[in-house]
């Protein structure tokens, strides 16, 4: 599943902290009993698209696998109406009882004698509700192309909503088959995981048809998916025959050929990286338009928001279709990594996601060169997860969940994005041939069976002859990450590093006796071959030394070329000094410029350094290039000035970005030049931006200009320009900008339009005009998932933003809590609105507020965030003055 629904720059800042909110403990939690076990369920479902409402008729074949008078099950939301158990060969028995326990989501059926051991059938019919929460079997809003408003029948199961459409074994261990049948409304395309075998007439109505799907491989039921409702489809085959469609909204079939090319492309490149065919005859891919998460891997059908599928040749921007074909990448590579071979239980859940969010990379790379997407990895999880990771709220990647409630919260940075970061400093550390001979084995081993982390290590590390296991259960069993400190000095021709390691925390370095460390893989380069490394070590001690024989003393020493290991990274002034030349005349790799200024903006953040420091060394980025680097740097600048808005110099900030920006945004102008490319496109769509909103007058001027233009229809804006042109004219508008943006969103045709202006209108400035936004993110005019992120817009735009915003969401609380309970949504909603504050006090009152108005699935976000704001208002009380000197000081011209 594809979480984070959109991978932005959401960087929180850092001070001292205490675990702060306290939350009440909960009832120990049980998994199923496995006395009796399915086989295979038949599962016939009959959805009513108009009430809302569905039948259901499930048949398993069961094992008993010792004698007992009862049948524990999941089930949430469903009314039982009649259940029955007939052995094999022997007399039906009818349930005496249903006792639901609504809090575990179980519910035990009662027979009256015991069920001997052996097989038989399991009959329940059932009724249960079409919802409008996104998960389970749900209902999903559309408009027909004349406007008529109709609803979609869809299903959300991960992680554990199967049983919100079928009582089940909804534990990802308890494998089984599955032969579905839909009975649905002829006119209404129908689809599951498996190919159609038969269609024919249901004999009770004549409007509706019974749909027969093909018996799936033995699967978790989490994987399980259905659809019924109106699409278009356009249809390809791999090179080795099977059969790729993309369904669309009605009339927009050419809107899944990007995302088709995506896919028939990857799965054979997947085919070829793991050595094992993709099991199914088909794959569907299809967009809904109301959906929680990015995309959901279900085996054979996999559910996307509209905005992470489609994709309009002429009015979709070159980060739209970078994201469509990560997401594709991401959900295709589970096809392997999940679904054939899954967790044993969800504390391996990083494993699924962790190991997607790291090939959906390697996928992409092999796509689409020209992407350089690995640069881009490091600015959009390497670094993410590095920030999250530095809390004392954060968690290690494996974590023992229990009750459901706790799986959502697992759905987060660390999962992903410091899971994909892990697993590829892994990749590096054994090299890809012996990586991909391991990871061919392991799913050999595991194919229709669940793995756990300890087996994945076994088989990487029977092929590449490492110690996989000890390494990497410093990574992802205890929480943090290291810092690498350096320092050096010349012994004749050698040099000699000392290089030792300490749990880097955002408060400042760790302090403590017990003090963890890590066994880390570390690479060294020199100014010789920066791009090569020179000597690799395993650190697995405190300390070290390092001798790189024959390097003279006017040539640097650069850690962790490539910016792999996961680790920050403070050197000795002398070491830095000697590196600032590279990032200038460019003779450091993109990765690694970007990583330097990334681990010192960190370590100010910290405490360890001035941020003076860093806005020096942003200064030697004039000469930049590349759109990664100039992304992170906006990134941390965008950070900064968050920051300083709770200053009376924040007008000074504004500055210091527009003299940064205005020289890259001259040479790259406002139209795309010949022979431009993807990565042009994206720079200068994040340049003007930049320069737009911090209030650089040509560009306000030009892009009111434009805006007027597109507006009236006689120059329509490219799609790679929008953004930054709804962006600059909205921060410097007045309500008739306000009315023209929202008409725009009201004509919009295409959800990623519609996005795009949903998520610049929290830039508008009036606090009447704020207060309008915020209305209207909870209006029918916007889609379920995206009202959180106009919310997070008005709250990270400006210091009166968040304050309404956090108010808002305080005063709407109950309906927006009802909204997404239980979903990560709600997790995203609270950090994208109070992340952002600097002052003590809200801290307390953030805390005061979640103790009164328990968010169960949200609760480590809700510490986390506190501890930010502590960490925030503490880097501005120790770095506030010195930075506003040195911004005065820059001004004045030298005598």
């Amino acid at each position: 599943m594809w979480s984070s629904s959109i991978r932005r720059c959401t960087v929180s800042v850092n001070a001292t902290s205490q675990h702060l909110v306290t939350m009440p403990e909960r009832r120990p939690f049980v998994r199923l009993p496995t006395d009796v076990y399915p086989v295979n369920y038949g599962l016939c479902l009959k959805p009513d698209l108009i009430d809302f409402t569905f039948e259901g008729k499930l048949e398993a074949a069961v094992e008993v696998r010792q004698g007992t008078n009862q049948i524990v099950m999941n089930c949430a939301d469903i009314d039982i109406i009649t259940a029955s158990f007939a052995p094999e060969g022997g007399e039906e028995i009818n349930a005496t009882g249903f006792n639901y326990q609504n809090e575990d989501e179980k519910v035990t059926l009662s027979f009256p004698s015991a069920l001997q051991k052996g097989l038989g059938t399991l009959k329940i019919d059932f009724v249960g509700e079409l919802n409008d929460k996104m998960k389970g079997f749900y209902r999903s809003k559309y408009a027909t192309p004349s406007g008529e408003i109709r609803y979609a029948a869809v299903t959300q199961f991960e992680a554990t909503d199967a049983r919100r459409a079928f009582p089940c074994w909804d534990e990802p261990a308890i494998k089984a088959t599955f032969d579905i049948t839909l009975i649905v409304p002829k006119d209404r395309v129908a689809l599951s995981n498996m190919n159609v075998i038969d269609r024919k007439p249901y004999p009770e109505d004549d409007s509706l048809v019974e749909v027969k799907f093909a018996t799936t491989p033995i699967m978790s039921t989490y994987l399980v998916a259905i659809v019924i409702g109106e699409y278009d489809f356009v249809e390809g085959q791999t090179s080795d025959g099977v059969t790729v469609r993309v369904y669309t909204p009605v009339g927009k079939a050419e809107q899944g050929k990007f995302a088709l090319e995506v896919a028939t492309k990857t799965l054979p490149f997947y085919k070829d990286y793991f050595s094992v065919p993709y099991p199914l005859p088909k794959i569907d891919l299809i967009a809904i338009a109301d959906f929680a998460a990015g995309a959901m891997e279900n085996w054979g059908l996999v559910t996307y928001r509209e905005t992470a599928l489609l994709i309009d040749p002429k009015n979709s921007c070159a980060s739209s279709r970078q994201w469509v074909a990560l997401v594709v990448g991401h959900e295709l590579a589970h096809q392997w990594f999940g679904n054939l071979v899954t967790m044993e239980w969800w504390t391996h859940l990083w494993l699924n996601e962790g190991f997607a969010s790291w090939i959906e990379y390697l996928c992409v790379d092999h796509c689409f060169p020209e992407y350089d997407i690995w640069t881009q990895f490091v600015s959009a999880d390497y670094t993410r997860a590095l920030d999250l990771d530095a809390l004392d709220n954060s968690h290690p990647i494996e974590v023992n969940v229990g009750h459901p409630s706790e799986v959502d919260e697992i759905f987060d940075a660390i999962s992903y994005s410091k899971g994909a970061s892990v697993i590829r400093m892994l990749h590096n550390y054994i090299g890809d041939e012996d990586f991909r001979k391991g990871m061919n084995a392991y799913l050999l081993k595991f194919q229709h069976k669940n793995a756990s982390t300890e087996d994945l290590w076994d088989c990487l590390e029977q092929a590449s002859g490492k110690p996989i296991a000890a390494v990497m259960n410093s990574w992802t069993k205890q929480m943090g990450f290291p810092i690498i400190v350096v320092d050096q000095e010349q012994q004749g021709d050698d040099r000699v590093l000392k290089i030792s390691q300490r749990k880097f925390c955002a408060s400042g370095p760790h302090n403590g006796e017990d003090c963890p460390s890590w066994m880390i893989p570390i690479s060294i380069c020199t100014s010789e071959d920066p791009s090569c490394s020179k000597i690799k070590v395993l650190l697995d001690q405190p300390e070290s030394a390092v001798t790189i024989p024959n390097l003279g003393p006017d040539k640097w020493v650069k850690i962790n070329p490539g910016t792999i290991g996961f680790y920050r990274i403070q050197y000795s002034s002398a070491m830095l000094e000697s590196l600032l030349p590279g990032i200038r005349d460019l003779t450091l790799l993109p990765v690694d410029r970007l990583g330097l200024q990334n681990d010192l903006f960190s370590l100010s953040r910290a405490g360890m350094i001035s941020t003076v420091e860093v806005l020096k060394l942003m200064e030697a980025f004039e000469n930049e290039p590349n759109y990664t680097v100039w992304s992170d740097l906006s990134c941390n600048l965008g950070v900064l000035s968050s920051l300083l808005s709770y200053t009376d110099f924040h007008e000074e900030i504004q500055e210091f970005i527009r003299n940064l920006f205005t020289p890259i945004g001259l040479k790259l102008g406002w139209d795309s030049k010949p022979g431009e490319g993807h990565l042009d496109a994206l720079l200068r769509g994040l340049v003007l931006g930049k320069l737009g909103k911090a209030g650089h007058k040509a560009t306000l001027d030009e892009a009111r200009r434009r805006f007027k233009q597109h507006v009236e229809g006689k120059q329509i804006l490219p799609a790679d320009l929008r953004s930054p042109v709804y962006l600059t004219v909205l921060k410097h508008g007045d309500s008739s900008t306000l009315d023209t943006m929202l008409k725009l969103h009201k004509q919009a045709d295409m959800q990623e339009e519609k996005n795009r202006i949903e998520r610049v209108l929290g830039a508008i400035s009036a606090p009447e005009l704020i207060q309008r936004v915020l209305t209207f993110a909870l209006s029918d005019e916007v889609r379920p998932q995206d009202t959180v992120s106009v919310i997070g817009g008005v709250a990270g735009s400006s210091k009166q933003g968040r304050k309404a915003a956090w108010k808002f969401v305080k005063d709407n609380w109950e309906e927006l809590h009802n909204r997404y309970q239980g979903g990560f949504l709600i997790s995203r909603l609270i950090k994208l609105t109070v992340d952002g504050f600097a002052i003590d006090k809200m801290a307390a009152e953030v805390k005061s507020f979640f103790e009164s108005h328990h968010a169960p699935a949200a609760e480590r976000t809700v510490q986390q965030c506190c501890e930010n704001i502590l960490l925030n208002a503490a880097w501005l009380k120790r770095d506030a003055e010195d930075i506003h000197q040195y911004l005065v000081q820059r001004k004045v011209p030298p005598v």
